[in-house]
Formats: C-alpha cells, sequence, structure tokens
C-alpha cells in the first residue's frame, strides 16, 4: 500500500500517532510495527509537540497480534528476543517526555490493549471490548501487561482478567478506573483531542518534569517487564495449548487445552 500503516501528525500543540490498517483491525503485522516505531520517534524529537494522542483508523484501535501473518518479528535471534522485538515499536511510547493519551475508539485485544495501557491516559469507546485474552490462547501474556494491569486497577481485578481472559466493555473499564472516561464511539475523539488540548495548556516543562516525577515515584519500569515476560511467552508459543488455542480463535470455537 502506498500509505504508511502508521502516521504521525501535529495539529497545534498536539500530536497524534495513527494506526492506519482498518481493513486488518491494526493487527501486529511487522507493516504496521515498523511503521509504528517510526511514528513514535517523530513525535519524540518534536520538540513543540506538548501532548500526543494516539489513535486508530477503522472500528478498531489495534486486535493485537495477526494471528494469519506472524506473532513475531523476524529479526534473528532467539525466541525470547523475537517476542519482545515484536513489542518494542508499541513499548517505545514509553520514551516520550509528553503525556500520551490513547483515543480507544475501539476494541483493544492482546497486544493492542499493552498499547492501551502504555498510554497515560485513556478515553474509552464505552460500547467497545477491551482486555487481554492470553490465557484463553493457551499463550503468556507480553508487553508488560502483567506488570501494568495490577498497578493500574488492583491485583484483585487484574489477577480475574488475566486469569479468565475476559473482555471488558468500555463502560467496565470507566468503573474499575482502567479509563478515564467512556463515551459514545463518534466521540472518542474529540474527547481524546479535547482533554490534550488540557493538557498542552499547561506549563510544558512542568509537565514534563510532573510526568517524570509521576513515573520514578511509582518505580515505573515496563520495558525490564516486558523483558522477563518475553521468555515465558516464548516459551508458551511451543505448547500443545497454544496450538489449540490459535486454532480455536481462527476457526470460531471453544479451545480444548489439556495443559502441556
Amino acid at each position: 500500500m502506498s500509505t504508511p500503516a502508521v502516521r504521525f501528525e501535529r495539529h497545534g500543540l498536539v500530536g497524534e500517532i495513527v494506526l492506519d490498517r482498518p481493513d486488518n483491525r491494526n493487527s501486529m503485522t511487522p507493516e504496521l510495527l515498523r511503521a509504528f516505531a517510526e511514528a513514535s520517534a517523530a513525535a519524540r524529537e518534536d520538540r513543540e509537540v506538548r501532548c500526543v494522542i494516539v489513535r486508530g483508523e477503522g472500528s478498531c484501535f489495534s486486535a493485537g497480534a495477526d494471528f494469519k501473518a506472524t506473532l513475531q518479528l523476524d529479526e534473528g535471534g532467539l525466541p525470547h528476543e523475537r517476542s519482545f522485538a515484536m513489542y518494542r515499536p508499541f513499548l517505545s511510547l514509553l520514551d516520550l517526555e509528553v503525556p500520551v493519551i490513547g483515543a480507544l475508539n475501539g476494541h483493544a485485544v492482546g497486544g493492542g490493549f499493552g498499547l492501551a495501557l502504555v498510554c497515560d491516559m485513556r478515553i474509552a469507546n464505552r460500547d467497545a471490548r477491551y482486555g487481554a485474552n492470553f490465557t484463553k490462547l493457551g499463550l503468556h501474556s507480553g508487553m508488560a501487561i502483567s506488570y501494568l494491569l495490577p498497578r493500574l486497577v488492583g491485583l484483585p481485578r487484574a489477577s480475574e482478567l488475566l486469569y479468565t481472559g475476559r473482555l471488558i466493555d468500555g463502560a467496565e473499564a470507566e468503573r474499575i478506573g482502567l479509563a478515564n472516561r467512556a463515551v459514545p464511539g463518534d466521540e472518542v475523539l474529540a474527547e481524546a483531542r479535547a482533554l490534550a488540548k488540557d493538557v498542552a495548556a499547561s506549563a510544558p516543562l512542568v509537565v514534563r518534569t510532573t510526568k517524570q516525577a509521576m513515573m520514578r515515584g511509582l518505580g515505573w519500569d515496563p520495558k525490564t517487564a516486558a523483558r522477563l515476560e518475553a521468555p515465558i511467552q516464548a516459551e508458551s508459543l511451543r505448547t500443545e495449548d497454544a496450538k489449540e488455542g490459535m486454532a480455536a480463535l481462527l476457526e470460531k470455537r471453544a479451545p480444548s487445552f489439556v495443559g502441556r
């Protein structure tokens, strides 16, 4: 395709990283991941930007891994290195000094859910579905989701969501504190832009230092957590349950796991 899979654009003092493969539900194909890394770098290098919105074109924010394409970027190295490489572009959002808002216009599942979690704030579509369905696929989670989710919603709620793989709607995401707000789907982007405008109207230097101070105070280190998850996820990919889980997903049936 002639248009980039992800683009960075700026509107005044607010930047937007736009996932633009709606026909494939903005899934994590190698093309999209490489384009995301470029767009994230462009946002990081733009010193005029005071806030960044991440959004997806179409009805999905991001459906996560594309099981019809590949689960890992083919960049050589050991399996766990390839697992981490798949998430590295999305994790690059953590390097932005300015606040990042996820405009979750539609579903965000698996790795797409992880992308939503590395944003600083989230505006949800109250009717869309969000969550980490890894255990339903026989896979260990990746992209530091097992690190991020308990810190955002608390251990009991994170435990339920991760162990069951249950997806929640935007209204529940707001209720448990995962989303700042949940609004109708056609209002998500406008709500995110209004929040970004409010952030951009604040003194830019202290907004950046405030973000830094909060992250330091929390001991925030998702990248290390993602590296720790990578070998476990890579190992889980080799199991019979993972093969069954992915086959069941593609065949649109319930999986039958055997524990090996």
